[in-house]
C-alpha cells in the first residue's frame, strides 16, 4: 500500500482544500461502477466480478481514488446483496397484452403492455417473447427522467418524448429478466427486459422485438414497487386463468381488498 499511500498524499496535497473524504468516496464509486454499468441495487454476480476485476487493473491502480475505493467497496458489495423480493409477483398475459402486479397474493395493479410482434419462444438470436417462470435479475435506471434513452443498459444522455416519429429506443427504466426454466433459459443472454418505450400509441398490441414494453409512467411505478428477485411469469392465456385471485377492478374496489390500479 505504500505506492497507494504516496498517491493519496500527492492527491490530497493538491486538492485537499476542494475535495472532502465523502466526495472522494462518491467519486470512487462512480469511477469503479458506472463505467461497468453496475449499480448497488440488484447488481448481478457477473457485474460484481467485473467490478472486482476493474479494481485490480493497472489502469485503476494509477487512479488516485484507488486506495479510497479499496476501503469502501466491501461496503458496496454488502449493499448489493439485498434479500430477494418475495412479496411481489408479476404476471404477463401475451394473449391480453396486460401485466398484473401482485402484492402478497392480491392483484394491486393491471397495466397494458406490448410483447413481441414476432411471436413467442426463446430461441437464441430470435425476437420472440419467452414464456414461463422468470425473475427480475437486475434493475437499471434509478431516478432517470421519463424518456431517458438506454443503449446497452447505459444512459446515453438523450431524452425522447412519447411517440416521437421514427424513434423506438429503450427508455426510462429496465427490469432485466432471468429465465428459470428450460423454455426460457436464454432470456438473460437475449436481453429480455420489461422496459419503457416511446411508442406508447402501440401499447396494448404486440409490437416489441421480444421484450415487454410499458408506458414510461407505468414502468416507473412498477420499478419503484418491485425488487430484484421478484417472480415474473409470462403466459399465453388470459390473466384470470393465470391468476386465480384475480377479480374485477369494481369488485376489488367494493371490498377494499387492496388498492387497485387499472391503466
Amino acid at each position: 500500500m505504500k505506492t497507494g499511500n504516496r498517491t493519496v498524499r500527492r492527491f490530497w496535497g493538491a486538492q485537499a482544500a476542494s475535495l472532502s473524504f465523502s466526495a472522494a468516496c462518491r467519486k470512487a464509486l462512480q469511477t469503479f461502477t458506472t463505467r461497468n454499468g453496475c449499480h448497488s441495487q440488484g447488481a448481478s454476480a457477473s457485474c460484481r466480478r467485473r467490478q472486482a476485476s476493474s479494481l485490480c487493473s493497472p489502469e485503476t491502480r494509477r487512479n488516485p481514488f484507488w486506495p479510497v475505493a479499496l476501503l469502501i467497496v466491501p461496503i458496496f458489495y454488502l449493499a448489493s446483496c439485498a434479500a430477494p423480493d418475495t412479496q411481489h409477483q408479476i404476471v404477463v398475459s401475451t394473449r391480453e397484452q396486460k401485466l398484473a402486479l401482485i402484492d402478497r397474493g392480491n392483484v394491486v395493479a393491471i397495466y397494458p403492455v406490448s410483447t413481441s410482434k414476432f411471436g413467442l419462444g426463446d430461441w437464441r438470436g430470435s425476437r420472440y417473447t419467452p414464456l414461463g417462470k422468470m425473475q427480475i435479475a437486475q434493475k437499471i435506471g434509478d431516478n432517470a427522467s421519463p424518456g431517458t434513452v438506454f443503449k446497452d443498459r447505459r444512459r446515453t444522455g438523450e431524452i425522447v418524448a412519447p411517440d416521437s416519429p421514427g424513434r423506438d429506443p429503450i427508455v426510462t427504466r429496465i427490469l432485466w429478466l432471468r429465465g428459470l426454466e428450460a423454455q426460457n433459459a436464454n432470456a438473460l443472454s437475449r436481453d429480455i427486459y420489461i422496459h419503457g418505450t416511446p411508442e406508447e400509441r402501440r401499447i396494448g398490441t404486440p409490437a416489441s422485438y421480444g421484450c415487454i414494453r410499458m408506458r414510461s409512467s407505468d414502468i416507473i411505478q412498477l420499478y419503484d414497487i418491485v425488487g430484484t428477485g421478484a417472480a415474473v411469469t409470462i403466459v399465453n392465456a388470459p390473466l384470470a386463468a393465470a391468476v386465480p385471485s384475480l377479480v374485477s377492478a369494481h369488485s376489488m374496489a367494493d371490498t377494499n381488498a387492496a388498492p387497485f390500479v387499472m391503466r
